[in-house]
């Protein structure tokens, strides 16, 4: 008798792809989240990319938001060959539609890198593209508002918050109390107008240390020397400045009591990890366009921080330290 065959294995059909663009900041990058998930849904079975920048891709990963993350080096001008290594890996993505969450000039321009074609589909503001997102207006409203919006005009209703639940890391190393308050009291360098002073945070810890609570301040690395200075001569304080990845950063933020900081990515973290959350704004940005989101988010505003009191900062904080 002859060898049996067997039946020849059936061939799973080949994935939709979908692009996915969104570069930074950080509060940027935690607030489209909600975004891709609905993305991600509306397109159940297609396969999902992600092109961010390097500081991100980990977070990116780590919500559960796309199967692959590539990484944008972000080319200068003249950088001539990085520009034709982007185009390549854009071109060899196959990619059937783009949905483009940072709307910038820059990543405009990336549509037309697939010239001469073609050309996938493309939810954004690059012109000529399949699918515009028309307001005139799009620019006056919460970044949350705008990409639901955009998502609505690429036939994706629906958009949740962001969801921060399968972000999970091993924070161990850092030591933590079993109780404590997160402080944040960075912000972009480039922009001093927006941190309160560190004067007024030094005083801020040092109440929050006589109340019993236990300040934990969180930063870059680079703000390690900021943290260290204004912990100092607390009995309690803690500084993880430059000690956590940004999943730490988010696991970190779902431990905290609460947190109070400047107008950052780190206090939208904490905002979308369901904690009370005080958030300090100068006139240097607009709430209207970007506060932070949560059940319990409390913004204060003042056009100079320098002249927002610690004693009003301290009241507004949960009641076993403002009280």
């Amino acid at each position: 008798m002859g060898q049996r065959l067997r039946p020849m294995a059936a061939t799973a059909p080949e994935r939709t792809r979908i692009l996915v663009i969104k570069l930074g900041a950080l509060g940027d990058v935690v607030q489209a989240l909600g975004p891709m998930a609905a993305i991600r849904k509306h397109h159940a079975g297609d396969r999902i990319t992600v092109l961010t920048t390097a500081p991100y891709a980990e977070l990116i990963k780590a919500a559960n938001v796309a199967d692959d993350v590539i990484i944008d080096d972000r080319p200068r001008f003249a950088e001539f060959g990085k520009w034709l290594a982007l185009r390549k890996k854009l071109r060899n993505g196959d990619f059937t539609r783009v949905y483009d969450l940072q709307t910038s000039d820059r990543s405009s321009s990336y549509f037309r890198l697939f010239w001469p074609g073609p050309k996938p589909e493309w939810s954004g503001i690059a012109k000529g593209c399949s699918h515009p997102h028309k307001n005139p207006r799009r620019d006056f409203m919460h970044t949350l508002e705008r990409q639901a919006e955009q998502l609505s005009m690429a036939d994706i209703e629906n958009v949740p918050k962001p969801d921060l639940a399968p972000i999970v890391s091993d924070v161990t190393h850092l030591k933590l109390p079993d109780t404590f308050c997160l402080v944040v009291p960075g912000g972009a360098e480039h922009r001093p107008a927006k941190r309160w002073p560190r004067t007024h945070y030094r005083e801020l810890i040092q109440k929050l240390d006589a109340s019993g609570v236990i300040p934990v301040v969180a930063g870059t690395e680079a703000e390690r020397p900021l943290a260290a200075a204004l912990i100092e001569g607390s009995l309690t304080a803690k500084n993880i400045a430059g000690e956590t990845s940004l999943i730490d950063l988010v696991t970190v933020a779902k431990r905290a009591r609460f947190a109070v900081g400047n107008d950052n990515g780190a206090m939208h973290i904490a905002a979308f990890a369901g904690i009370p959350s005080v958030v300090l704004y100068s006139d240097a940005s607009d709430p209207a366009l970007c506060a932070q989101r949560g059940a319990e988010v409390k913004i204060i505003r003042r056009d100079r921080l320098a002249d927002l009191g610690v004693d009003e900062v301290f009241a507004a904080l949960p009641d076993e330290a403002g009280s």
